[in-house]
């Protein structure tokens, strides 16, 4: 039996995060003819759209959840839909209710791992930055330039410890004066958020917030750009403003001034993937190529979907930790169009695109054939 919202509720609740917006949507179709979805099986964000127009939104269903809220159709929507903040207020409404279609399950035990332990790992806080131990990487303090916040996964994964200590190594070698927060800090909370649990959300962003300030925090680096994403253009909804500054950036500075040296040769193909959250969401297109181009000895070659038309990973908007069944993985076409091109090396700089595309690779037997490499790594090696 469905579970339909009160059309009131409904109204309300998309009305207080985006107007009227659904209202505004004449059914042109232009969302779900670039939803990515629509490459791996059958979906309908206009139909979606409709229903929640008419307050006929059945809060059980898999539909609901599929946004990976990469920003494609925004992008094309002539009527400003507002699509991603809508169907985010559509999540709230299911999360209250308690009410998580089988794929979405894992929500519930990652919201009480955050609560819990600050992470959606269900790792012990205690533990932050243990990936840190024998950098002699110190714990920021007030006379420090940069803090150092590296996310969940490069502070836990072991393979995304990888990308946490490569950073950490080049910050060294340019001579930035920078520390780490460790057991301070939690996740930043934008996943969870666009999973509809804003309340957990909030408990996160104040938390690190007094973090911050009590450190006299001014500037933070990021490797993750959902990190940079809430830090940047959520966290002022509390009445504060860092300056936010994603690794890419960074890195491409260092090289500009001559901070850094790139010695030796890498002497293979590399192809970029451009985050939806680093690029459609927060415009850096520029500075990741920058740096690639740099690299003695590499090949650069661009994807098939680049710069705005860039295809999801699938991770986006809480689907890191949700089921996608094989079949349906939009990361295994990524690696596809990457292999295609020649490349060796699949560059990116995103905890979750790292994350899947890793999988990919090996669920797709391609292990032997292309290589995943965050940004940082691949400078690493070059220092």
């Amino acid at each position: 039996m469905e579970t339909v919202a009160p059309y009131k509720e409904i109204i309300a609740e998309v009305k207080s995060h985006g107007g009227d917006a659904f209202k505004r949507c004449f059914q042109c179709g232009l969302c779900d003819s670039v939803c990515p979805w629509n490459r791996v099986t059958s979906f309908s964000m206009r139909k979606l759209v409709r229903e929640a127009t008419f307050g006929l939104t059945d809060i059980e269903s898999e539909d609901m959840w599929r946004c990976t809220t990469c920003g494609r159709c925004p992008q094309q929507c002539p009527r400003d839909v507002k699509q991603i903040e809508s169907g985010v207020a559509l999540r709230r409404i299911a999360t209250e209710y308690g009410v998580y279609p089988h794929s979405v399950l894992p929500i519930k035990s990652i919201r009480g791992s955050l609560v819990g332990s600050g992470n959606p790992l269900n790792e012990e806080r205690s533990k932050r930055a243990d990936w840190a131990k024998g950098l002699n990487v110190p714990e920021f303090t007030e006379d420090m330039d940069i803090l150092y916040f590296p996310d969940c996964y490069a502070s836990y994964d072991p393979r995304m410890k990888k990308v946490a200590v490569a950073t950490a190594k080049v910050l060294q070698k340019a001579g930035v004066n920078f520390g780490i927060l460790g057991d301070k800090e939690v996740c930043c909370g934008e996943s969870i958020r666009k999973a509809g649990e804003e309340e957990v959300f909030k408990r996160l962003a104040k938390e690190n917030i007094k973090a911050f300030v009590d450190a006299g925090v001014k500037k933070i680096l990021v490797s993750s750009p959902h990190c940079y994403h809430t830090f940047k253009n959520e966290y002022p909804e509390f009445k504060v403003n860092f300056e936010v500054v994603h690794i890419t950036q960074f890195l491409a500075e260092l090289i500009q001034e001559g901070k850094i040296t790139l010695n030796g040769e890498y002497a293979k193909k590399l192809t970029w993937h451009d985050p939806c959250y680093l690029g459609r969401h927060n415009g850096i297109y520029n500075e990741p190529r920058e740096v690639l181009q740099a690299v003695p000895g590499a090949e650069f070659t661009e994807l098939p979907e680049h710069h705005v038309a860039s295809l999801c990973c699938g991770g986006g908007g809480g689907r890191i930790w949700m089921e996608t069944v094989k079949g349906e993985r939009f990361c295994d076409l990524r690696i596809d169009q990457a292999v295609g091109v020649g490349a060796e090396v699949l560059v990116t700089a995103c905890p979750y695109c790292i994350t899947n595309f890793e999988d990919s690779r090996v669920t797709m037997g391609m292990d032997e054939k292309i290589e995943i490499k965050e940004i940082s790594e691949v400078i690493a090696e070059l220092i």
